[in-house]
């Protein structure tokens, strides 16, 4: 049976709800002088944002029936990554941001040295949640995840692929460079959860081809979704500033490609990816509604 875009919707609502959870029970406040650097975690890791990331990490250890709360786990170390990602990146040096998630960015609704550490912080907690026995009993496990999204996260994955992006202000790039800076900055932390899913069904490495097949088509056709929503999308919706790399005269995939092609793009990468998960059945049909809702979302 296919899922609806209903139940794909309640599917991520039912993370966002977990996640937020997760989160209130290990940002609680400590009741002392570091309150407000707390408080600036919980303002960007709690409500808002689309938990694709978080969803994907459920929807792959779904296909080994690993157990929801530790897949849970692991999920918001995952989701720790990407927001910290957000708060420096939206910091004046980086992006300049001052709406995140229909709410003020977190040196907006704080200050930048608040947000420098809550970016620090949640970075740090991603590791600790992964490294702590009570996520998963085998450290052999443990020791794999920390590794994957280290790698996912650093100057190799998603860190990199940022530098990329700031080079891009100042060089002109060609559509194998966007392609691999892309890959980095948005594909990585992607693969990095469809990875986490796999690597807690204790699949091994040969046997994730199809897995990260799908992830790296899925990134893709997210950034190239990311790219078309920048250009066409309501900020309301978004939650956030449009229209930003254009301003920068950054080269992406719809000015490389055009809208139409990009679009195009965006369909067949969507369709390889789900093509990817042909050997199996029902059972996958979730990372199936994920990837056709990529092209589908309004922000």
């Amino acid at each position: 049976m296919t899922l609806t875009a209903t139940t794909l919707s309640g599917a991520l609502a039912e993370v966002a709800k977990d996640i937020d959870r997760r989160f209130a029970q290990v940002l609680a406040d400590p009741g002392d002088p570091r309150a407000s650097l707390y408080a600036a975690m919980r303002h960007a890791a709690i409500g808002g944002g689309k938990r694709l990331r978080p969803l994907l990490v459920f929807a792959t250890a779904h296909l080994f029936d690993v157990d929801r709360d530790c897949a849970g786990w692991v999920a918001t170390a995952l989701e720790a990554i990407h927001v910290y990602s957000l708060i420096h990146d939206d910091l004046p040096a980086m992006d300049d941001d001052d709406l995140r998630r229909g709410k003020p960015t977190v040196h907006k609704a704080f200050d930048e040295a608040t947000a420098i550490l809550a970016g620090d912080c949640l970075h740090a907690l991603a590791f600790e949640i992964l490294a702590d026995p009570s996520t998963h009993a085998d450290p052999f496990v443990r020791s794999e995840l920390i590794l994957d999204l280290a790698r996912a996260s650093g100057p190799s994955g998603m860190a990199g692929g940022q530098m990329m992006d700031l080079e891009a202000e100042r060089q002109v790039f060609d559509l194998a460079t966007v392609t691999r800076l892309q890959q980095m900055k948005t594909g990585a932390l992607i693969c990095a959860a469809v990875e986490a899913g796999a690597i807690l069904g204790r699949v091994a490495p040969e046997g994730r081809i199809h897995l990260r097949g799908y992830a790296h088509d899925l990134g893709l056709a997210f950034q190239i979704a990311d790219d078309l929503l920048d250009a066409e999308g309501d900020e309301a919706a978004a939650g956030k500033k449009l229209r930003k790399d254009e301003d920068a005269g950054k080269a992406t995939f719809l000015s490389l490609l055009g809208v139409e092609r990009a679009r195009e793009q965006c369909r067949m990468l969507v369709a390889q990816a789900i093509e990817h998960l042909r050997d199996y059945g029902p059972e996958a049909d979730l990372l199936r509604a994920i990837a056709a809702y990529v092209v589908e979302r309004d922000r």
